[in-house]
């Protein structure tokens, strides 16, 4: 006979399953009583302590709970995709299930029938809705502008979403919730990132604004020199908004510095702005650039082209 630890899952296991193994539910939910060995997660799902669960067990309990073909979609999957997402709400578990069948929202727990069920992926042995659907999920649920906007940064830079892809599968689902996002990511085709946002509502306040954004710069011999947040042609000069907050990695840093000899190989004169600097002190960021911009203009533009990024 199996034991009760090969029928449970991270120490999680279906009453049904117990009552198989020769346990009377009348033993099984007076185990759960308070005070009693064992706990109730959910309807018919047993925890077999009763110690706070662990980080994995609430989610072993609800896709127990939401059966077969069932997956983790929400803010729940992005963490387990890889996004820190430390400032969003933790209180619930968003599944996925197949149209066909009916289980119903409980406790933690908001269960969500799709006919639009994508193939999971699997992350430590748990099933999780793709990220951008995991990602455009949880962004129809949030309330506050700001937690969702950087979520679909984190997205975008670490889970290295398109916005075009995010933006798709909002206007694929339902779209209650979801208007300021998509117009966000809209207005994110070109801009990168929450800074890059800012920068560019910034820059209108300019005496002379960028003439592009996120363009691909070459040198005289064709060289590749780098791909600015923000770029004057006519003058050939450069802006970079840098942080490691807005970067895949701490590895950036390196590449950062390598960019700057770069662009000072090619003599191209660059403003390089932290993205605390848009908010904490804008006027001093515009005066920077109108000086920067002046300085450039009365100097021999470099010999470089540019190219538009796809």
């Amino acid at each position: 006979m199996l034991s009760l630890r090969e029928r449970s899952h991270n120490g999680v296991a279906r009453a049904a399953d117990l009552e198989s193994a020769g346990i009377d539910s009348k033993t099984i939910y007076r185990r759960c009583l308070p005070g009693g060995p064992w706990r109730r997660l959910l309807p018919g799902i047993i925890l077999l302590h009763n110690n706070e669960p662990t980080a994995d067990q609430p989610a072993t309990a609800a896709l127990l709970y939401a059966g077969a073909g069932a997956q983790i979609t929400g803010t729940e999957a992005c963490r387990r995709h890889g996004l820190r997402a430390a400032q969003l709400p933790t209180d619930d578990l968003h599944l996925l299930i197949p149209h066909q069948r009916k289980v119903r929202s409980t406790g933690f727990v908001t269960i969500e029938r799709t006919l639009r069920l994508p193939a999971p992926v699997v992350r430590n042995g748990f099933p999780l809705a793709p990220l951008v659907r995991s990602t455009t999920d949880a962004v129809r649920r949030l309330q506050d502008l700001e937690q969702s906007t950087r979520l679909l940064i984190e997205a975008i830079q670490r889970g290295r979403c398109a916005p075009a892809a995010l933006l798709w599968e909002l206007n694929a689902g339902t779209q209650r919730g979801t208007a300021v996002a998509r117009r966000l990511l809209t207005d994110w085709t070109d801009v990168r990132s929450m800074a890059e946002v800012r920068a560019k509502a910034l820059s209108d306040r300019l005496a002379v604004p960028p003439s592009h954004w996120n363009v691909n710069l070459y040198d005289a011999t064709g060289q590749y020199i780098a791909c600015p947040d923000a770029w004057w042609d006519d003058v050939g000069l450069a802006w970079e908004i840098d942080s490691f907050e807005f970067h895949f990695a701490r590895t950036d840093y390196a590449r950062t510095l390598e960019r700057n000899t770069r662009y000072a190989a090619a003599g191209i004169s660059v403003v390089q702005s932290l993205p605390a600097d848009l908010t904490r002190d804008p006027t001093g960021v515009m005066a920077m650039l109108d000086k920067a911009y002046r300085t450039a203009h009365a100097s021999p533009r470099p010999s470089v082209h540019l190219a538009q990024t796809a």
